[in-house]
Formats: C-alpha cells, sequence, structure tokens
C-alpha cells in the first residue's frame, strides 16, 4: 500500500490553505464539488503525485464538525491510501467486521472509506485508482499544478493514540500490514514509499493525526516562509492547521 492523500480538517479552510501553500511550496490543483454530499467544501493540493486536502464544514451537524467539536480546533482528519487490489481488501475487512461509511466504485477509481471506531486514529480510505498513477480526487489538472521547488511528497503520517501498540496492530490487521519498531520508541507500519507512525499522545488534541512529514527540497525556504507569517517554526517543522508539519 502507498500513502497517496492526507486531509486536514480546519473551521477555516481559506487561512489554513494560504499557509500550507506558501510553506510548503505548492498549489491548489482542485476544489472538489463532490465533498458537497458530507456537508463541506474543500481544497486540494498535489505535492508531487501525493495530495494534501484540507476540509472544512459549511453546514451544521456534519462529521468533520463533530471533529473539530471534540478535538476542540483544526487537525488531522484522514488517511487515504493506495491499494492494489481493493477486492482482496475487501474480503479482509469483511472477515475484521469492519464497517464501510461510504464507497463508491467508478470508471477511474474505486474506494471504501472505514468506520474510524473500527480502526481509530483517523478516516482511513483505501482506494484503487485506474490507471494506478491517476488520481481523480486531485481534479483533472493536477500534474500541471505540481510544483517541486520546496517540497516533493508527502512521505509520513503521525497518529497519537492512548495505546501506540494495541492501535498499530489493529491498523496493520486492518490493512494487512506488518508493525516494526520506530524511532523514540514509535511504532511503524511501512508503505511503499512512507510511513505511518503510531506515538503516545503527548497534547490535549487526544487521539488523532498530529503530523504529516514532506520530503523537503529546500526547508530552508518553507522554514523563511513560515517565519515570514508569523509561524514559529522549531527546527524543521512547523504548526499549521492543528497538525506538526514536519520537513524530511
Amino acid at each position: 500500500m502507498r500513502l497517496r492523500q492526507v486531509a486536514l480538517v480546519a473551521r477555516e479552510l481559506d487561512p489554513v490553505v494560504a499557509d500550507l501553500t506558501a510553506v510548503l511550496g505548492i498549489e491548489v490543483a482542485f476544489h472538489d464539488p463532490g465533498v458537497a454530499e458530507f456537508g463541506l467544501r474543500n481544497a486540494v493540493m498535489p505535492v508531487g503525485d501525493t495530495f494534501l486536502e484540507v476540509v472544512s464544514p459549511v453546514q451544521e451537524n456534519t462529521t468533520a464538525g463533530r471533529w473539530l467539536e471534540r478535538h476542540g480546533g483544526d487537525g488531522g482528519y484522514m488517511v487515504i491510501l493506495q491499494t492494489e487490489d481493493l477486492d482482496a481488501d475487501r474480503r479482509r475487512l469483511a472477515r475484521l467486521g469492519i464497517r464501510l461509511v461510504w464507497q463508491i466504485a467508478l470508471d477511474d477509481i474505486a474506494t471504501v472509506h472505514l468506520h474510524p471506531r473500527d480502526v481509530g486514529g483517523a478516516i482511513v480510505s483505501l482506494d484503487q485508482p485506474r490507471p494506478p498513477e491517476s488520481w481523480r480526487w486531485g481534479g483533472p489538472e493536477w500534474p500541471q499544478r505540481v510544483r517541486t521547488d520546496v517540497t516533493r511528497q508527502i512521505v509520513g503520517v503521525t497518529v497519537q493514540a492512548e495505546d501506540p501498540p494495541r492501535m498499530a496492530a489493529r491498523w496493520a490487521d486492518v490493512l494487512g500490514l506488518i508493525t516494526a519498531p520506530g524511532g523514540g520508541g514509535s511504532i511503524d507500519l511501512e508503505l511503499s514509499g512512507g510511513r505511518i507512525r503510531f506515538v503516545p499522545v503527548a497534547d490535549a488534541c487526544g487521539e488523532g493525526i498530529s503530523a504529516v512529514g514532506f520530503s523537503a527540497t529546500n526547508a530552508e525556504r518553507a522554514l523563511a516562509a513560515a517565519h515570514a507569517r508569523g509561524l514559529r517554526p522549531a527546527e524543521r517543522s512547523v504548526r499549521i492547521g492543528g497538525v506538526r508539519v514536519d520537513l524530511e
């Protein structure tokens, strides 16, 4: 499996998107009208051939709105993984009793969203695009909007958990992967070209996505942009949209 897209949720879409594009040196490629089905608006930004999305509620009583209330502000919302065999994944999910909260099958992509209570930490989506290098959710013009002067790919997601070994083991079962020790006592799930890392809860936000890692081509430029916007970066990271953005 491959980490293909990460979604953040924000009360106010535009300021978070402005900070992300300025610091990471990326552009908005798409505003997906399909997310209106969930009471949202969004912006999708390619980072190489991976994608960073921000969603924001525009209606009352949305799943994203309830998430914002529970967590007390913006943060990491969803992990979208590209799979080579969604049918096999569906069979594994059925054996484990994992509920699906949304699914769709189109000519160029098939998708299932897993119930967060059955997985923990985030909404997880498994997607099989056809052909594999395509990505409907990035919009029709995303290849022309790729900018890699500052960052070139999303390479990791960090998830806080009350019991990291237990949550990591659950994700491993759900995704058909194997856990491995990570740095500093963390637990990793290794993906094709990336990782999902599980760490203890370290702040008041509680369980969930706490950081997104980016492969940087010019970290100094990113940090300078963060300083210019008053974001107060620390070493090779900066907090945007309720998550730590790591420049690796």
